[in-house]
């Protein structure tokens, strides 16, 4: 054959391009177990670091199985519900979410003909925490994460969020700067707001306290604001899903007790 020829070109190349798409293709699939474990123990990190129970970082030092261990160890019980707060089945064990699974969740409970058929993951720990995921896009990309409440309440304990393609220094933030992620601990969500975007407020400017309010506001990150914008829809739209199960399951406010009444101090004869 004619190795200047075009015809051979054509072959050669087409040779090479099938050859190097099934080696990539083989590398690819003898690695997946290894990228879906790496995926898996990654997405308890989140949780975990969300309930409390250590930093992402210091949980990335342990390794996969020691971090599966220590997941297998604290969680109490994992189930799914409805927006209309029902249970409806229990997680099989170890049973995680991937922002794959968040994100086809995160197109139905958006879709108010489909939001019913939703099936939302709540995550409850031995430490009294109970965990939910939030999903949503950023400027460049989805965020995603997880945010911890005290069990039969509204106020949040921790959180953790990540992102695929946020600008670093600004977005990036939401995922590399503990200090706004701990802006969350101790500030509520609205639970019986009738509008999903008053659940829970990420707002540009500073917090200003107003008198009997619920303080659900955080201070936005400087620099970022859509993706700031982003983050605050995607917690709206899942706490605002998430509305039905926790009201539901909010512990009973003290009634506050009755005076003593004095009785009467006998007069001396």
């Amino acid at each position: 054959m004619n190795t200047n020829s075009n015809v051979y070109t054509v072959i050669y190349t087409t040779v090479i391009v099938v050859v190097v798409a099934a080696v990539l293709a083989l590398v690819s699939q003898s690695l997946k177990s290894r990228q879906d474990a790496n995926e898996r123990a990654d997405t308890i990190s989140q949780m975990l670091t969300a309930a409390g129970y250590g930093t992402k970082a210091e949980f990335g030092k342990m390794g996969n199985a020691a971090v599966l261990e220590k997941y297998a160890s604290e969680i109490e019980e994992a189930f799914t519900i409805g927006t209309d707060g029902a249970r409806k089945a229990d997680l099989p064990e170890g049973k995680v979410f991937s922002p794959k699974e968040l994100k086809a969740l995160n197109y139905i409970i958006k879709d108010e003909e489909k939001a019913a058929e939703a099936e939302l993951p709540v995550f409850i720990f031995k430490n009294g925490k109970t965990v939910v995921p939030i999903y949503g896009a950023g400027l460049w990309g989805p965020v995603w994460g997880y945010v911890s409440f005290e069990n039969g309440t509204a106020t949040f304990t921790g959180a953790y969020f990540d992102h695929e393609s946020e600008t670093a220094g600004l977005g990036a933030k939401i995922k590399d700067d503990p200090e706004f992620q701990a802006r969350f601990v101790g500030k509520q969500a609205d639970f019986g707001a009738s509008e999903r975007s008053s659940v829970f407020e990420i707002v540009k400017g500073g917090v200003s306290g107003e008198s009997g309010a619920i303080d659900n506001k955080i201070d936005a990150i400087t620099g970022a604001t859509m993706t700031s914008k982003g983050l605050d829809e995607a917690i709206d739209t899942w706490l605002y899903a998430y509305r039905a199960y926790f009201n539901a399951n909010a512990a009973p406010e003290e009634e506050p007790a009755e005076p003593m009444e004095e009785e009467p101090i006998a007069e001396e004869e």
